[in-house]
C-alpha cells in the first residue's frame, strides 16, 4: 500500500481483529475501546491530510482539551469515512473540541439533537474496504441463534508488516524522544493503546524484547500531553496528543 492506503484505523482494526482469530474474522466482543479509538484515528488522519487542525492556543483556550477542532479544507480525501467526518466538522457551529468529537462520532452523546453526528457501522465499512484491498475476505458464520458476516484475514503478510512496523518503532527505531518520531509511527502506538490493541501487536515478541517494548510504550502513554504538545511543531502532533489527553480524561 502507498501512504494514502496506510490509514490508521485500518491498521488498528487489523491488529485487534485478527490476533489469535485470523480465521474467525471479527473483533473482540469484550473490547469497548476500539470504536472510540477508531474515531480518534479519523481525527488524526484528517489532520495529517491537512483538512482540520486545532485552534491556536489563547488566554482562554490554552489547554489541548479546551481548544476546538477547526475546519481547514473541503478538498475530498477519496475516502468515504474521512469525507463523512469532515462534512460534520465543516457544518458545525460553534466548533467542538476533540473529546466532544470522539463522543459525537461514536454516538456516545446524551444530546438527542446531536445524534446525527454518529458514524454508523464503522468497523463493518472498514472491513469491507480491507476486503477490496485483498487483506480480508467475507464469510458467514453461525452463532447458534444468529448468522453474522465475518471478515477472515487472507493477507497474513500485510498483518505481519504492520505488526513489525509497530514493534520496530519501539525497538530498532526507538528515539527516546516523541518529537523525533515519525508522526504516523507515534500516532499508531498511541492510538493502538487507546483502542486497547497495543498488547496484541507486542505479544509475539520474546520476553525480554516484549518487556522493553512495553516499557518504552509506557513512556509515551504516560507522558503529559500538555507538556509534550508545548514543544511540537505540526498540527498533526498537536492532534495526536490531544487525542491521548481526551482518553486520559475519560
Amino acid at each position: 500500500m502507498n501512504n494514502e492506503g496506510k490509514k490508521l484505523w485500518g491498521n488498528n482494526l487489523i491488529i485487534e481483529s485478527y490476533e489469535m482469530k485470523d480465521c474467525m474474522g471479527y473483533t473482540s466482543f469484550w473490547n469497548d475501546s476500539i470504536s472510540s479509538g477508531l474515531r480518534g484515528c479519523i481525527l488524526v488522519e484528517l489532520t495529517l491530510r491537512g483538512r482540520v487542525h486545532l485552534e491556536p492556543p489563547s488566554s482562554r483556550r490554552r489547554k489541548l482539551l479546551d481548544r476546538r477542532v477547526l475546519f481547514k479544507s473541503a478538498a475530498p480525501t477519496g475516502d468515504v469515512l474521512l469525507d463523512e467526518a469532515l462534512k460534520h466538522i465543516k457544518n458545525t457551529e460553534p466548533p467542538e473540541d476533540v473529546a466532544s468529537w470522539i463522543e459525537l462520532l461514536t454516538g456516545e452523546t446524551w444530546n438527542p439533537m446531536k445524534m446525527h453526528y454518529q458514524m454508523r457501522n464503522v468497523r463493518e465499512r472498514l472491513a469491507k474496504s480491507l476486503v477490496e484491498k485483498g487483506v480480508l475476505t467475507t464469510e458467514k458464520q453461525n452463532f447458534l441463534v444468529f448468522d453474522m458476516t465475518t471478515h477472515p484475514l487472507t493477507d497474513g503478510a500485510q498483518k505481519q508488516r504492520l505488526v513489525q512496523r509497530l514493534q520496530d518503532t519501539l525497538l530498532e527505531r526507538w528515539t527516546n524522544d516523541p518529537l523525533r518520531m515519525s508522526r504516523r509511527a507515534l500516532a499508531l502506538v498511541l492510538l493502538a493503546h487507546v483502542s486497547d490493541v497495543l498488547e496484541n501487536a507486542l505479544s509475539s515478541l520474546p520476553d525480554e524484547r516484549y518487556e522493553l517494548a512495553c516499557t518504552r510504550s509506557r513512556s509515551l502513554i504516560e507522558a503529559e500531553p500538555e507538556t509534550v504538545s508545548a514543544r511540537v511543531t505540526t498540527p498533526a502532533e498537536e492532534m495526536i496528543w490531544a487525542i491521548l489527553a481526551a482518553f486520559n480524561k475519560s
